[in-house]
């Protein structure tokens, strides 16, 4: 009962901002439909994730309530959307596979958010110090720092599960032309390069073969480094609205595509909470949770009249 009543009071929370919650219930809805497909075909692993996938859409509100952070709605949105493309879409539904670019396209954008993130964060922890105003250049260059980081963090942690559980989290290339020092028979170091691979035989221990088709199989390396550079390009993209946004705040004029960017940086930003702003929010979830308990009062007394 407790956990129900902490969940009925995050979707409160996220009730404060009506389209955002407009989208939370869209999704939600969506999850469940698919949660109930997937028990319809047995895939488990699959509800599994849309389980996950639920608890997730709640984070934000926890980490607001938690943290005493704001997220602005448009950046709220963007989670949302992000989990539902990653999760349902790209692993229950196997977009990361079907869609070429999938998983380019949500790591370019997780870089994009993982840079608001750092930004925002550093902004916030400034505040509360004595030091003077922190340099544009220097919260772009932490926002970025931060969005490298987590990327990296994060091909470690795949790393670690394809070495240990070969969940193939860094997808396989097929490439046609290799260069290797472990080929030279001479043990100098020379890479021997081989071009036009066609096919590559893969013999075990037990006598099985398999054959790959049109080239060598990389494993992950290609894919760990195409998922570094395109968060690179988003962490960039932000760290460069960040520095405008900065300069903006501070009132320095701007217009045309500057000042277009320094807006998206600010409807993206992070921000604190005061006592005060955190109480009203408070009151005002608490307020709405008492109109939800009433009508069901209503509703089930409605019941128990016609019985």
């Amino acid at each position: 009962m407790k956990v129900r009543k902490i969940i009925n009071h995050l979707k409160e929370r996220i009730r404060l901002n009506k389209k955002t919650f407009a989208l939370y219930l869209v999704l939600r809805a969506l999850v469940i439909l698919t949660a109930i497909r997937c028990l319809f075909i047995r895939n488990y692993e699959s509800f599994a994730l849309c389980i996950i996938s639920l608890g997730l859409f709640l984070m934000p509100s926890l980490l607001e309530e938690k943290l005493r952070i704001t997220f602005p709605p448009l950046f709220e949105c963007f989670i949302y959307l992000f989990i539902y493309a990653a999760e349902i879409l790209g692993e229950v539904n196997h977009y990361y596979t079907i869609i070429p670019g999938w998983d380019t396209m949500l790591h370019t954008i997780n870089g994009f958010l993982c840079a608001a993130i750092g930004f925002s964060l550093i902004e916030i922890l400034s505040r509360h110090t004595k030091r003077g105003k922190l340099s544009p250049i220097y919260l772009a260059l932490v926002a970025f720092c931060f969005s490298m980081t987590i990327a990296v963090l994060w091909e470690f942690f795949e790393f670690f599960m394809d070495s240990h559980f070969y969940l193939d989290m860094q997808k396989d290339f097929i490439v046609k032309k290799i260069g290797s020092v472990s080929l030279d028979q001479t043990h100098s170091q020379i890479p021997v390069r081989i071009s036009d691979i066609t096919k590559t035989t893969i013999e075990t221990a037990s006598g099985e073969t398999y054959t790959i088709q049109g080239g060598y199989l990389d494993l992950g390396i290609i894919d760990t480094m195409k998922d570094l550079w395109v968060n690179f390009i988003g962490a960039v993209t932000f760290s460069i609205f960040g520095f405008f946004y900065e300069l903006y705040r501070h009132g320095q004029e701007m217009k045309g595509i500057m000042k277009h960017t320094a807006e998206i940086a600010g409807n993206l930003k992070l921000s604190s909470l005061s006592d005060e702003e955190l109480a009203a929010q408070e009151e005002e979830i608490h307020r709405r949770q008492e109109e939800l308990d009433l009508e069901r009062g209503i509703r089930k007394k409605r019941k128990r009249n016609r019985r």
